[in-house]
């Protein structure tokens, strides 16, 4: 008789769910679910089901699953997933996942390399494992199935969370499966339902008549010949539960109360005395049938968990290798136990309810005695245990009624899952050592905890726990301990603007420096106070941004003295921004120190921040992006996808000043959700802006206020990017849409806005373009536009063509016009790498330039007119031509576009831009994809498409796009484009 059911019974809304889940993601519409359910309720074998049915439809098909004897191994379940890839040759050959390779070796060792370094971000990790989702499944989907996820560690449930936030538009689909108890697990399901992010089913008992199919299936007859009386006892005592029904008639079997017979089974005896009054009964039954021995191994091994290692069973039992796996046969045979195919030497039992048979059939103390001599055993046997060994023993002694070596072993794997950036990991596994902990070791453990819950974000906890630190024990800690605690809790206050605090740390911490005095305690708290003084400056503070500095300067002297490079790197830092108010070359001076001392120490993570600020200074005062780019592979080789988004989105706004659109629109599609999946504010803020500025460059600015009203939403208008949103972005805008006064009122309110607040960004327009448009209005004179030459930001390549500019209309009024050219020529070779800057100069230098007589006003008019022409930027064009007009010049015609479109669709009032709009439709593009090509938003398109359909009289946007190939075949001029 077969052990089980050959085939799924019931649960047809639950298939459904998966099967809908399946489809979506194969065609791109991630999706996730949770089954839950009681042990036997039948969760696995619905993710079987799952797996083989995605199988058949050739997706790529991942599985893992949580364990009680390794619940505290940060991302066991994920790991176990992806080593499935290992097996196959490793993970996909692609230039999308380069970035993410690092952060992906976390949870796959062998994917390491020995160049490469690694952050340890919980975000990073978990877009790292989306984006290799995405890649897996771009051919057919993914599905990702994890198992018992109620046995796995926090981080693993902060990762399926994130990917459960964010597959909605990606070819993956998530399922998993876990009980119905409360934990982290369970209450990500229950807030996952609540939001929609994932569908829930939680598996319920089967009818009556779904016994009688299991039942039927499992004796191989039909339903109506299984024993009314057999039928009656499954319903009564399997409860609707599908391995209790199995494991029930199994023992009817096993007992020969039920025989086969005449091609059916018949009862022979009394089944209610057959049957044993409980499931542990059973088990003890058929343990007593395996041989004393078979039956200690096996029970040995449940002490041990449901899933134990072959090695550590034959450590703890004594049996030589060959009698061990002549015992595992032998209760293999018994379905007691199986292999665990994902990992080999490793063997499971075949349900978590056999375990709790097993123990439950032990006479009181049985179990503790076994735990007992097994925790000894492997003590002894190995004196420096991996962290899964180490949480194997803690469970042992806990077993065997031992909290204080069970705390110790906790605590050690705390420390270490800390060290690696486990955060949540960490924090549970110390908040268990904590509890246990005599009261002499407990301040040591609760120090690592408060690391672990403020790594959390849950600083007001970390504070919470310091006085626990202080209590009455024989080993408090020592000041110079509490000391460094408090340092770092003030740094985290300071990185999270708690700006109080951060000053109660300090001075709890200034407190212990008598006792405790060091330069690696001076400096790093000196770091923190030139922070504080910078961020909060007190009313007695005549000069905050000078005693921050000074405070910086002095803690960089500390560290470098006391050998404490990272200190000085942060102090390196903060004196290079405070630093550019003076001279972008100071600021130079810095970062390159900062530089060599993370190459010096060997800090990756330094040295790519170093690399960061040096690269944007190099775009700001060269407008050469070589060295942003090589932060951008440094930052990505080490891992840290958060630093790699830092440098793509000044990468981005160097595009939008060069205009390159192409490339910034590419970014921003790469990273704007991904930084906001990530949490990266500052990230997302950035990019925000730079795809408002995009917009603002091309004089669309309905999509540079939508993108404006994101940035506000994300806390923009209270950020120091403020004012770039009004002099890069705003100005530019009103510029491009030859509306002077709002462009001036805008450079205004940035120009008030940083007069009252501390300036960071010197690409604004207050040392540039608003000095030229004072200039013009005659609102600045020469001593005006002095004041902004001499100041750093004068420097800037963007800022000084603006400023050369509007010295040479000066000196053009002056009647200098010799000087004015030479000054001119001076602003062109300046604005070399920015065509748009150059072009928008062109067209405002040229209309002093007619009005004062000097340069070559006509010859400017007409390259600013073709380069606006060919952006898209009608007014400017418009004035451009009407300049020329005025100064006397010819001004060639230029057809509209008109004329391209055929007659047939002239007659049916089809404008120029839906004809382009047609064009691209050609091509099967989707609104996005037309929108970047024509510079519009996708709602524009979608307009324009629905006026062609009305227009051409085509059923739908598939019949126009049909229509649209019957009339445009492929320029070769011009790769990727259509002509008629």
């Amino acid at each position: 008789m077969p052990a089980r059911s050959p085939f799924l019974v019931g649960r047809r809304r639950e298939l459904g769910v998966l099967d809908a889940a399946v489809d979506g993601a194969r065609q791109g519409r991630g999706s996730a679910a949770f089954l839950l359910g009681e042990a036997g309720i039948g969760k696995s074998r619905l993710v079987n089901e799952c797996l083989y049915r995605a199988s058949a439809a050739g997706m790529r098909t991942l599985r893992g699953r949580g364990s009680p004897t390794g619940a505290d191994v940060a991302f066991r379940p994920l790991t176990e997933a992806l080593s499935a890839l290992m097996r196959t040759g490793g993970p996909p050959d692609t230039a999308d996942l380069d970035p993410y390779r690092p952060a992906l070796a976390r949870l796959v060792p062998e994917w390491r390399t020995a160049a490469a370094q690694r952050a340890d971000n919980l975000l990073e990790l978990s877009e790292a494992l989306l984006r290799l989702l995405a890649v897996l499944g771009a051919q057919g989907g993914t599905l990702l199935a994890l198992e018992d996820l109620h046995d796995a560690d926090p981080d693993t449930v902060t990762v399926v969370e994130y990917l459960l936030d964010n597959v909605a538009d990606l070819p993956v689909a998530v399922v998993a499966t876990l009980r119905p108890e409360q934990g982290p697990a369970a209450d990500l399901a229950t807030a996952a339902g609540q939001r929609r992010a994932a569908t829930v089913c939680q598996l319920t008992a089967l009818s009556a008549a779904e016994t009688g199919q299991i039942a039927a299936a499992c004796l191989d007859v039909p339903a109506d010949e299984v024993p009314g009386a057999v039928l009656d006892r499954l319903v009564r005592d399997g409860a609707g539960n599908p391995y209790l029904i199995e494991e029930l008639l199994s023992d009817m079997v096993d007992s020969g109360t039920l025989r086969p017979a005449d091609g059916g089974w018949h009862l022979d005896g009394d089944l209610g005395l057959a049957v044993p009054p409980s499931i542990v009964q059973n088990y003890r039954r058929r343990l007593d049938r395996l041989g004393p021995q078979t039956r200690e191994l096996l029970i040995t091994a449940a002490v041990l968990g449901q899933r134990f290692a072959l090695p550590t069973l034959r450590l703890v039992t004594g049996h030589e290798e060959r009698q061990l796996f002549h015992h595992l046969r032998a209760a293999a045979d018994g379905y007691f136990i199986t292999p665990d195919g994902a990992a080999p030497d490793w063997y499971t039992f075949r349900h978590a309810l056999t375990t709790d048979a097993i123990l439950a059939a032990l006479m009181p103390g049985e179990s503790a005695s076994i735990a007992r001599a097994a925790a000894a055993t492997l003590e002894q046997a190995d004196p420096a245990p991996s962290d899964e060994r180490r949480l194997l023993l803690a469970d042992l002694y806990l077993k065997a009624g031992q909290p204080a070596p069970a705390a110790r072993h906790y605590a050690q794997v705390g420390c270490r899952a800390l060290a690696s950036g486990a955060t949540g990991t960490a924090e549970a596994l110390l908040e268990r050592a904590h509890h246990l902990a005599a009261a002499d070791e407990r301040p040591a453990v609760a120090e690592q905890l408060i690391y672990a819950t403020a790594g959390q974000g849950r600083l007001d906890n970390a504070l919470a726990l310091v006085e626990s630190t202080t209590a009455v024990g024989a080993a408090p800690l020592a000041p110079a301990r509490r000391l460094a605690m408090h340092t770092r809790l003030a740094w985290t206050a300071v990185s999270v603007d708690r700006i109080d605090d951060a000053t109660a740390q300090v001075e709890a911490a200034r407190s212990l420096l008598p006792t405790a005095a060091g330069p690696e305690h001076t400096a790093a708290l000196t770091v923190i106070e030139a922070h504080l003084v910078f961020r909060s400056p007190t009313p007695s503070t005549s000069d905050p941004r000078a005693d921050s500095e000074r405070l910086a300067r002095l803690a960089a002297e500390q560290a470098e003295q006391g050998s404490l490079p990272e200190v000085a790197c942060q102090a390196l830092q903060l004196l290079a921004l405070l630093a550019r108010e003076r001279g972008f070359a100071t600021a130079q001076r810095y970062l390159e120190r900062m530089l060599a001392l993370a190459e010096q120490h060997d800090l990756p993570v330094w040295r790519v921040e170093a690399l960061l600020r040096l690269g944007v200074n190099d775009f700001m005062r060269t407008g050469d992006t070589a060295r942003l780019r090589r932060a951008r592979q440094a930052a990505f080789d080490l891992g840290s996808i958060v630093l790699g988004h830092n440098a793509e989105s000044v990468l981005a706004l160097s595009a939008v000043l060069t205009a390159d659109p192409g490339a910034a629109q590419d970014i921003i599609d790469r990273c704007l959700d991904a930084t906001a999946r990530l949490r990266t504010t500052h990230d997302h803020r950035y990019l925000l802006l730079v795809a408002a500025a995009l917009a603002a460059h091309h004089g669309r600015r309905q999509d540079m206020e939508r993108q404006l009203a994101a940035f506000t939403r994300e806390g923009g208008a209270a950020s120091l990017l403020y004012p770039l949103s009004l002099g890069l972005c705003r100005a530019v805008c009103a510029l491009l849409e030859e509306d002077r006064d709002l462009a001036a009122a805008d450079l205004a309110t940035m120009a008030a806005w940083e007069i009252g607040n501390p300036q960071v960004y010197y690409l604004s327009g207050r040392y540039g373009l608003h000095t030229l448009l004072e200039v013009l209005a005659e609102r600045a004179d020469g001593a005006d536009h002095a004041a902004a030459a001499a100041t750093p930001a004068a420097e800037l390549r963007w800022n000084r063509h603006f400023l050369l500019l509007a010295d040479a209309v000066l000196l053009g009024r002056a009647g200098r016009a010799d000087d004015a050219a030479r000054t001119f020529e001076a602003a062109q070779a300046a604005a070399a790498p920015f065509p748009m800057a150059r072009a928008l100069g062109l067209r405002l230098a040229a209309e002093a330039a007619i009005e004062d007589g000097w340069g070559e006003p006509a010859a400017w008019l007409r390259t600013a007119e073709e380069f606006f022409h060919a952006a898209g930027v009608p007014a400017v064009v418009g004035a451009c031509r009407s300049l020329l007009r005025r100064s006397g010049a010819r001004v060639a015609q230029r057809r509209d576009g008109r004329d391209d479109i055929p007659a047939p669709l002239r007659q049916r009032g089809v404008t120029v831009r839906e004809y382009e709009v047609l064009v691209q439709l050609a091509d099967r593009l989707g609104n996005p994809q037309i929108a970047r090509r024509l510079y519009i938003s996708p709602r524009t398109v979608e307009k324009h498409v629905a006026s062609l359909i009305a227009k051409t009289g085509c059923r739908d946007r598939a019949d126009v796009c049909d229509y649209a190939a019957t009339l445009v075949t492929p320029d070769p001029a011009r790769p990727g484009s259509r002509a008629r």
